[in-house]
């Protein structure tokens, strides 16, 4: 494990492997860096791959108050403390729409590449307006099973069956240590909808990806992210519910990364001419 300290003397911490381009990889809700691991030992042959605990959660710390402008502080202490130069992102879920937000907002990203961000497209199960609230009422009351249950059963869409088989199994703990941080996902996605005005605003190469597993909302919102961005391709994937295994999705990842690779380092070399 190795940590940096963001800008508001938050110790962030994460964990490198293999040499290379930085790709920094992004995670999700309820999820710590150990759970990039596999992924990141996939890339490891092309790249830097650095994983991190975002605030809350594992071994970084969580100073407050929160705001998503932290967390954007955050993905740039990372990117700094594994070269400095900008970086290439993946982010999954609510990651995703961290990185777009810090892509949109101008962080050193050269391109990105993101999983299913879960924000509503036309069509897509609405979330009640108040559920960012009523998460932040559970938290405050020590209600950390009851977080996650309103969580699976309103934004995820999981049965009350499937959810009871998730409470006996040994991660529902953990979890649970992880429950506040479900307010700060909440956050970084606002009202949920489409952020066009952010889509717009990211000029950089973007890979959107999707899983063949997943809700058709989902793989509809992956859709829409791609269209609303000036430089962005989608791509479907074969995959389970909101996941991709590493085995399908890091030769893509590596091959988009390095195809952003060569095209920076042709441009960079592209010769001048002048007039005499």
């Amino acid at each position: 494990m190795e940590s940096t300290t963001s800008r508001d003397g938050t110790t962030i911490a994460f964990d490198a492997t293999g040499s290379g381009p930085t790709l920094v990889l992004v995670g999700g809700a309820l999820s710590e860096r150990k759970a990039a691991a596999g992924l990141a030992a996939a890339l490891a042959p092309h790249f830097r791959a650095v994983s991190y605990d975002r605030r809350g959660r594992g071994d970084s710390a969580d100073t407050q108050p929160y705001a998503v402008e932290r967390e954007l502080e955050d993905l740039t202490a990372v990117i700094a403390a594994n070269g400095g130069e900008p970086a290439f992102v993946y982010g999954k879920s609510s990651g995703g729409a961290l990185a777009l937000a810090g892509a949109a907002a101008g962080l050193p990203i050269r391109s990105l590449a993101i999983l299913e961000p879960p924000f509503r497209a036309e069509g897509a199960p609405v979330l009640p307006a108040d559920y960012v609230e009523t998460l932040r009422r559970l938290v405050v009351a020590g209600r950390s099973s009851e977080v996650l249950e309103y969580f699976m059963t309103v934004a995820v869409g999981l049965p009350a069956a499937a959810i009871e088989q998730s409470k006996q199994q040994p991660f529902w703990t953990a979890m649970e240590t992880l429950s506040p941080t479900l307010i700060y996902d909440g956050l970084v996605l606002g009202d949920n909808r489409l952020p066009l005005a952010t889509l717009a605003n990211v000029a950089i190469p973007a890979l959107v990806i999707d899983s063949t597993g997943s809700a058709p909302w989902l793989r509809a919102t992956a859709a829409a992210i791609a269209a609303g961005m000036p430089n962005a391709r989608h791509m479907s994937l074969d995959g389970g519910f909101h996941d991709v295994s590493p085995e399908i999705l890091a030769p893509v990842l590596t091959e988009f990364f390095m195809d952003a690779t060569v095209s920076g380092s042709n441009n960079q070399q592209q010769p001048t001419t002048s007039s005499s």
